[in-house]
Order: structure tokens, then sequence, then C-alpha cells
């Protein structure tokens, strides 16, 4: 098949399509950040406000869910056909929003949150594949250009967006606000996308997926289960627990049977993507897991509204938005293990510096200037590690490596938030103040204990990010393909 070189109007089209979509998945993991301080108190129980622990589980069961479907993502399209599932996807997550916006208890909202999260994983993966459909090998990296966009303005905006509902409608409308833009996305989809040809390939891994989905949402519901339990040895804590990892290990040894395996863990040979992934899962769950508490600290602590939240957090967006496109020519030039230490060494400085957080610490003085230098610390490392882990697979090995790198983006950071959830919910337990007056000091104190756990898990990044490569090494992309276009990497 021939492609033009220049970007015409017809992949303009598609790439809107896509473009919707990514907006409406970025933004949604974003916006709720700033709501979580809201769900401790609408859903408080015998008029005590939830604990943060139970709250997070709002965050990873969503991505618990993209986890899930990511792997299923490329098989379905393949069967089903890309409009079709894209257009079930839109659905799925229009539906999982409005039924969000109806949840009258923490568990409601957290079960809807899964709903919706199925249908936001598909998203972006079948988003790609439509888009490298459209445009072939030699304009991808011109849309990838343009599908960056959603995800440097998403944490920009979805915390500022999130707040501002809040404050002048409701917690409601965070999932609301998604109906019209779904709709749109729908009808946009139905006209733009060209009807479907499925010609059905791989078979589905379903005794993979029944080892893997379950044995990791049982393992992290038992991690996030401590605080409430009252320690580790708790059967709450346990069982699940213990269940998730005996399923997890089945899983690992069962994957190297099947010719098309949930997860092809074979590609672990590949050193670079190895060092790749390992890296990125400790950087992933600390930083990810950290900066969730910085809305928190500035509800539950300095007092401010969700919208003064979603502003404050903002620059570490900015940061982010500066460096990734330097980062992105500059892995172009030179090896990716002479870029990603300095984006690591920017954001242990800027997590050690939070360890220092009080109950009067200064905005502008203090706060401000650490997430924007956390920020240009996260545009410069997360783009290269994900390059170098895609850069020296073959073609045929694209697809099941970029599932890999991110069902690994999405299980490290649900790992961070049921770690520092836990860890904080204990902390506030262990500094309660010997009167009123000093309780902002104290909870304080107990945010501060979680930013030195997450500082030094950061710091143990640097380890793994030692052994990514320090020479330049080509591509091996097209070393396997005649003329077909390069399968798509999701962005998420």
């Amino acid at each position: 098949m021939e492609y033009p070189e220049k970007i015409d109007g017809a992949v303009l089209k598609v790439a809107g399509v896509v473009v919707l979509g990514a907006i409406m998945s970025i933004i949604d993991i974003t916006v709720v950040n700033v709501a979580l301080r809201t769900f401790q108190t609408e859903f408080a129980k015998n008029g005590q406000p939830l604990a943060y622990s139970a709250v997070a589980w709002t965050v990873t069961a969503y991505t618990l869910a993209l986890a899930t479907v990511i792997p299923l993502s490329g098989w379905a399209a393949d069967r089903f056909g890309t409009k079709r599932l894209y257009m079930l996807a839109i659905t799925l997550f229009t539906l999982g929003s409005i039924l969000c916006a109806t949840a009258s208890s923490i568990e409601m909202l957290i079960g809807f949150r899964v709903l919706q999260g199925l249908g936001g994983g598909m998203l972006m993966p079948v988003g790609m594949t439509i888009m490298t459909r459209a445009a072939g090998p030699a304009r991808m990296g011109r849309l990838m250009a343009i599908l960056g966009v959603p995800m440097l303005l998403g944490p920009i905006f979805g915390p500022i967006l999130g707040g501002w509902l809040i404050d002048h409608f409701s917690w409601h409308w965070i999932f609301l606000i998604n109906v019209p833009i779904g709709i749109v996305a729908l009808v946009y989809s139905w006209i733009a996308l060209e009807r479907d040809n499925p010609v059905p390939s791989e078979t589905f891994d379903f005794v993979g997926m029944l080892m893997m989905s379950p044995g990791l949402a049982l393992f992290l519901y038992g991690i996030s289960s401590i605080p409430g339990a009252g320690g580790i040895g708790h059967a709450k804590v346990l069982l699940p627990g213990l269940i998730g990892l005996a399923l997890m290990v089945a899983f690992v040894f069962y994957s190297f049977k099947p010719k098309h395996p949930l997860l092809d863990l074979r590609l672990f040979k590949n050193r670079n993507l190895s060092v790749s992934l390992i890296t990125m899962f400790i950087f992933a769950a600390a930083f990810f897991g950290g900066l969730l508490l910085v809305p928190q600290f500035l509800q539950q602590v300095q007092g401010e509204s969700p919208l003064s939240a979603g502003w404050l957090v903002a620059p570490q967006g900015i940061g982010a938005m500066v460096t990734m496109p330097i980062a992105g020519a500059l892995t172009d030039r030179y090896p990716v293990g002479r870029i990603v230490p300095f984006g690591l060494v920017a954001i242990i400085i800027g997590m050690f510096s939070l360890t220092q957080i009080t109950a009067d610490s200064s905005h502008w003085g203090f706060l401000i200037p650490v997430l924007f230098l956390m920020g240009l610390g996260m545009g410069a490392t997360m783009m290269p590690i994900m390059t170098s882990a895609l850069k020296t697979l073959k073609h045929h090995e694209v697809a099941r490596g970029s599932t890999l790198l991110n069902i690994n983006q999405q299980i490290s950071s649900s790992v961070g938030v049921a770690i520092f959830s836990v860890v904080l919910t204990n902390a506030l337990i262990d500094n309660v103040p010997a009167s009123p007056a000093l309780a902002p000091e104290a909870a304080a104190a107990a945010f501060s204990h979680t930013f030195w756990v997450a500082a030094w898990l950061v710091t143990l990044t640097l380890i793994p990010a030692y052994f990514l490569p320090r020479k330049r090494e080509e591509s091996k992309l097209l070393e396997d393909v005649d003329g077909a276009p390069v399968p798509s990497v999701p962005l998420h």
C-alpha cells in the first residue's frame, strides 16, 4: 500500500477521532486525583471520613482495569474490527462515567470505575492501530506528536478541571463531563472511520487472562487492606494476597507454553527491554504513587479547595511539557543511558525536598518550584525509557513489546498507589495529635514520612538505570518488515 508523504485531510480526520478518545481517557486519570479528599467526606461512614487507602481504590481500580484490557485489545481489533471495537470502547467509557456519577457508596464507585477503565484501556491502543493503518510508517512520527498533545495537557488541565467542577457544581460532574464528549466522539467515529473488514488472526489467551487479572487484583487488594486490618498477619490481608501471588506466579510459568500468550515474557531475553521495564516499574511506582499525595496534602492539611489544589499541581505537567520534546529529540541522537539519569536526579531532588513539607509550607517559595522540577525530570525520563525498550525489538515484536511496556506502567502505578496509601494511612494513625490545634502539623508529619518512602524508592531507580544503553544502538524495527506499517505503540 502506498502512503502520501504529507499529512492529508483524510488522516487528520482519523487523528481527530483518536485525539478525542485520548483526551477522555488521559484526563480522566488525572481529574479524579483532586477528588479523593471529597470522596473521603462524601462517602463517610457513621460521620467518620473514609481512610485514604479506601478512596485510593478509585484510582487503583481504574488503572487495573486499563492493565487488564490492554492485551485483549490487539486480538479483539483483529477479531471484530477496529471501528466497532473503538466505538464499543467509547460506549463502555461513557456508560461507566454515567454510572460513576450515580454511585451512593465508595464500593459502588470503585466497581463502576472498573467498567469505565475497561473502555478507557482500549481507547489508546485501538486508536493507535487505526492511526497506523491510516498513516503508514513514514508519517507516524508527526502523528505521534499530535497524539502527544493530550498526553502532555492531561496532567495540567485534568486536576484543574476536576477541582473547578467539584467547587462550582459537585463531584458527580467530574464523571458527567465525559458524557457529551463521549457522544460527540461516538458520532464522529461512526462518520469518520472506514467500515471494518476484520481478519481474525491469533487466538486469545483466555487461560492466561483468568490467572493474571484476578491474581493482580487479589494481590493489590491484600496490600490495600493492611491499614484497615491493623497489620499484615490478618486473614483479610494474607488470604487474597497469597492467592493473588500464587496466581501470578502460575501465570509466569504458564506463559511460556502458548504460541500467543497474554503477555509475551519471552521478550525479557532482550536486555534493553528487560532493563527498561525494571527501570520503568520502580520509577512509575515511586513517582505516580508519590505525586498522588500532593493534592491530598493541599486539601487535608492546608485546607485548599479542590480547584486551588488543581492549579497548584499544574506546574508538574508544565515541566513535563518543557522537557518531553527536548528529550525526544536527544534520544534520536544520544543513547538513553546518558539522558535518563539527569531526569531521575531532578525527580530525586524534588522528592527529597517534599520530605521537608510542613503545614505552613509556602506554595510559590517551595511547592510550585519543586513540582516544576519534578515535571522536568518526568519529561526527560519516561519517553527515553519507552524508546529504549522498543528500539531494539524487531517489527513483529513491537506490538507485544509495547503491550508489556504499557501493562508494566499501569501495574506499577497501581502498586505505587496501594503502597503509599497504606504508608500514609498508618502514618496518620501513628501521628495522632495531642490536641486539635496540633492536627495540621501531625498530618503534615505523616505526609513527610510517606514522601521519605517515595524518595528512597525513586532513588533505587538509579540502579537499573545504570544498565540502560550508554552506546548508540541502531533500530531493528524494519529488519523483518516487508512494506508493512509499523505496529501501534500505545501512549497510555
